[in-house]
């Protein structure tokens, strides 16, 4: 967090534009300038402006947005939820396809199911969310009109960019899916459980399967956390009312305090669903309970 916060102040303040000239105009005066310069706390040297934002965050307190005149905080919460959302729904997207293209692929090595299956992964992967999401609209909601081209009014809208945002992440957790579940088959205690007689849907479900979730629960975890910077993207594409659309107006305006505040919470949250990945990945594998 340290790391994020130092980072997203040293790089704002490298970016051309001055937020008090673009909030007044060309045509204001000196005088004004450097009034509102000084109520931002923008008027010192930079050294001094980040010891005074390190402080505040210490505090809770993210500041003042320059463009809402509004606490960060309460503008950052109007918006998370939106994000939350459609990260959700993108997960649910990125699970729901590369669990069963992923176990496909591995019950059937080298036919043309797995062949298939790594031909999806392999685009879902490679497509930019900036390339697809547009394709879908044009496809599902200009010439099909099955879905509305943007905003967020309901179930429908979330589908395009959960699409979007969810089949990049899924064509990554096939071909995991794929490996680790190959990497399980071969081993001894799979060849033993056949030698006594198990059935193959239990070996396959339950032993195999069991073995093989705990690194894919690991990059799924990652890939969440990822989801939330993607949604930048995805957003501003379907003009989502999220974090990500609010990270590129804050930018455009360059109002600072926003702009912080936006990674902070979206690098928190990246935090979170990283530590919630290692906690399950610890229930899964008890080889790390009886380690500690």
């Amino acid at each position: 967090m340290l790391g994020a916060a130092t980072i997203v102040f040293a790089l704002l303040r490298a970016v051309p534009g001055d937020p008090v000239e673009i909030m007044l105009g060309e045509s204001a005066s000196p005088a004004d300038v450097a009034a509102l310069r000084r109520d931002l706390g923008l008027d010192g040297p930079p050294a001094a402006q980040y010891l005074a934002f390190l402080t505040r965050v210490a505090r809770g307190d993210l500041g003042v947005s320059i463009t809402y005149r509004a606490p960060v905080a309460t503008v950052i919460a109007s918006r998370y939820g939106a994000t939350l959302e459609l990260a959700g729904a993108a997960a649910l997207v990125a699970v729901g396809f590369a669990l069963p293209l992923g176990l496909l692929a591995a019950s059937r090595p080298r036919s043309l199911a797995d062949r298939l299956a790594r031909l999806v992964s392999l685009l879902g992967a490679c497509l930019p969310s900036f390339w697809l999401g547009p394709l879908l609209i044009l496809v599902f909601s200009i010439e099909l009109g099955w879905l509305p081209v943007s905003g967020r009014a309901g179930l429908d809208s979330v589908v395009l960019p959960a699409l979007t945002l969810g089949l990049g992440m899924a064509g990554i957790l096939v071909r995991l899916t794929r490996t680790t579940m190959l990497a399980a088959l071969r081993e001894d205690w799979i060849r033993t459980a056949r030698a006594k007689g198990t059935p193959e849907w239990r070996v396959f479900a339950l032993h195999a399967l069991r073995n093989a979730l705990p690194p894919v629960v690991t990059v799924a975890g990652l890939q969440a956390g990822g989801l939330l910077a993607g949604a930048i993207i995805t957003e501003t594409i379907f003009a989502w009312p999220g974090l990500g659309r609010l990270v590129v107006q804050a930018i455009d305006a360059r109002d600072y305090p926003l702009v912080q505040g936006c990674v902070l919470a979206i690098a928190f949250t990246y935090l979170l669903m990283n530590t919630a990945a290692d906690l399950l990945h610890r229930v899964l594998d008890p080889r790390l309970r009886d380690a500690s």
